[in-house]
């Protein structure tokens, strides 16, 4: 059976990032998979980084049950608003205070590249945006998708991420982000 983790990246409950992670979990819920959610807003915890990783700040308990959800999932979905070419400081701070050494990756010394602990899992990026995914993708080279899949998810090991890119959303009709709703809740079902 497959562990499903819906992780909420968006800090407005009233949010259509909302409706899409309601989406993907109808469908999921199609299946005979386990489903997890982790809404990233509602959780008890600093999102800064006091110390860098020069020192390690104690881990809240709701980041520790959230590390523990994360290390379980085979496939881990991110459902968050693109931002200034970036994704939510909430959602920063939570990569920022849960994805660490000896958790996600493991430095090696005298290597350039890390032992990625998370190995084996997939994901599946939702991410909603005002800038038309031509212009993301020719002039501004998808600064938000690159880091995130790249610079996060690869680099910890999760090499397998699809990415649903939904824009325009600012002024966007009920019938476009109907539409949406539905491949979304499709992709929960066929658990991609």
């Amino acid at each position: 059976m497959k562990e499903i983790l819906i992780i909420n990246g968006h800090p407005d409950k009233t949010s259509y990032n909302y409706a899409l992670a309601n989406a993907y979990c109808n469908g999921a819920k199609q299946t005979n998979a386990t489903i997890d959610q982790i809404d990233i807003a509602a959780l008890a915890f600093n999102p800064n980084l006091a110390h860098g990783y020069s020192k390690r700040t104690e881990l809240e308990p709701d980041l520790l049950i959230a590390i523990e959800k994360i290390k379980k999932a085979d496939h881990i979905v991110w459902v968050f608003p693109m931002w200034w070419y970036g994704y939510p400081a909430i959602m920063k701070g939570f990569i920022d205070r849960t994805f660490l050494p000896g958790i996600t990756y493991q430095p090696i010394p005298g290597k350039p590249f890390p032992k990625q602990l998370l190995k084996g899992k997939s994901a599946r990026i939702i991410i909603t945006a005002d800038t038309p995914r031509w212009y993301d993708f020719l002039m501004m080279k998808s600064p938000a998708i690159n880091q995130f899949k790249k610079g996060t998810l690869a680099f910890c090991g999760i090499k397998k991420t699809k990415v649903s890119y939904i824009a325009t959303i600012k002024g966007s009709s009920p019938k476009f982000r109907d539409k949406w709703l539905r491949k979304i809740t499709e992709l929960g079902r066929q658990l991609k």
